[in-house]
């Protein structure tokens, strides 16, 4: 990142020697991310973050659909971004039939037969489905899901940011999200993915930012720290995964041998690198912090609610147990090369953690 700032600070405007240089680098960068996520480079747009490429990539669907209708149609367990924007168009139109949350199962997946019914509802012009949850790591059936919405011609908004980098990159979409803290990369870079095939139009006037798709101009440094970061863990990608996947089955295994414990999402079909936890008679802010005397740092509340400390949304739409929770992401081990005896930390500690906060409680 330090040499990024070096190389990448002019305006990839101007014809200068460094301005030509700037744009380079940020067409390199592009074209190293766009390559391994199967796309050209035209289709890859740059934004300040994950939760703005979702906002950014909703509205455009939503605004090239008016014509057909007004209605969105996401899971019961998708980002924040997601859900706030369907609410308040649903509430500003005073029209709560403008938004539909389709319900999930106890894994966290999404009701194939309840998306269907609701995509048929009058109106549907755009549907969002995350490709898996950040939370509890439930992979979502994506390839159904996407026929679904094709037999009607409603476009489909994919939101990857749990897994990008992580896990396979999805194909069945119309919109692709991403966040390149997934694999790595630095904060502040969101991946807008929009296919010559899709219909996507900005509301508001055209800008000549990022293909017309944004009006802020991406920090070259940061998009070159992202394409690095993605490079450099690409190669190792498929073991790290497996050997992240044994982490996390060595958590939920610890964690379900404690009485009164429930190991929240799909055991298999899931992401490798996530895990939460909801511990009865525990509350998760305090889990956090006795954790955190330990020298361990783990969080709890909804991953998708810019790690609050509210009660999952996630976790209440699954029906679990929604305090008491601790997530866990175990990190890629190019950043973390102590992973696996940090695991082995926390998996000594939680037990005496859990029973001291349940202590707490009981004293209350």
């Amino acid at each position: 990142m330090a040499a990024a700032w070096e190389a990448g600070w002019a305006d990839p405007r101007r014809l200068h020697a460094e301005g030509r240089r700037a744009r380079r680098l940020l067409d390199e960068a592009r074209a190293v991310l766009a390559d391994g996520l199967g796309v050209g480079p035209e289709s890859l747009s740059f934004t300040p973050g994950g939760p703005s490429a979702l906002r950014t990539g909703l509205e455009g669907l939503v605004y090239a659909a008016r014509r057909t209708g007004s209605r969105l149609v996401a899971s019961a367990v998708e980002h924040s971004a997601i859900l706030l924007l369907g609410r308040h168009a649903a509430s500003v139109a005073d029209d709560p039939d403008r938004f539909e949350e389709v319900p999930v199962d106890g894994v966290g997946r999404v009701d194939l037969a309840a998306w269907a019914q609701a995509l048929g509802a009058p109106g549907t012009a755009v549907a969002a489905l995350q490709s898996a949850n950040g939370e509890v790591g439930t992979r979502q059936p994506l390839a159904e899901a996407y026929e679904r919405c094709r037999e009607r011609g409603i476009p489909l908004l994919v939101d990857a940011s749990a897994g990008l980098g992580r896990d396979d990159t999805p194909e069945a979409y119309d919109v692709l999200v991403g966040d390149a803290r997934s694999f790595t990369g630095p904060a502040g870079v969101g991946l807008l993915v929009v296919p010559p095939r899709t219909r996507w139009r900005r509301p508001g006037p055209h800008t000549e930012v990022e293909g017309g798709r944004m009006d802020i101009e991406p920090l070259i440094p940061l998009a070159l720290g992202a394409a690095e970061a993605w490079a450099r863990t690409a190669a190792a990608r498929a073991e790290d995964a497996r050997a992240a996947r044994a982490l996390v089955e060595t958590i939920r295994v610890a964690a379900a041998a404690i009485p009164d414990t429930e190991v929240v999402g799909d055991p298999v079909d899931r992401l490798p690198h996530v895990v939460t936890c909801s511990f009865l008679l525990a509350d998760g802010e305090a889990l956090v912090t006795e954790l955190d005397r330990r020298g361990i740092a783990v969080a709890s509340g909804s991953a998708c609610t810019s790690s609050t400390l509210e009660p999952s949304h996630v976790l209440a739409a699954m029906g679990a147990l929604t305090h008491g929770n601790i997530r866990v992401t175990v990190p890629m081990e190019s950043v973390c090369p102590s992973r696996t005896e940090d695991v082995a930390a926390l998996v000594a500690a939680l037990p005496g953690a859990v029973a001291a906060v349940r202590a707490q409680v009981a004293s209350r």
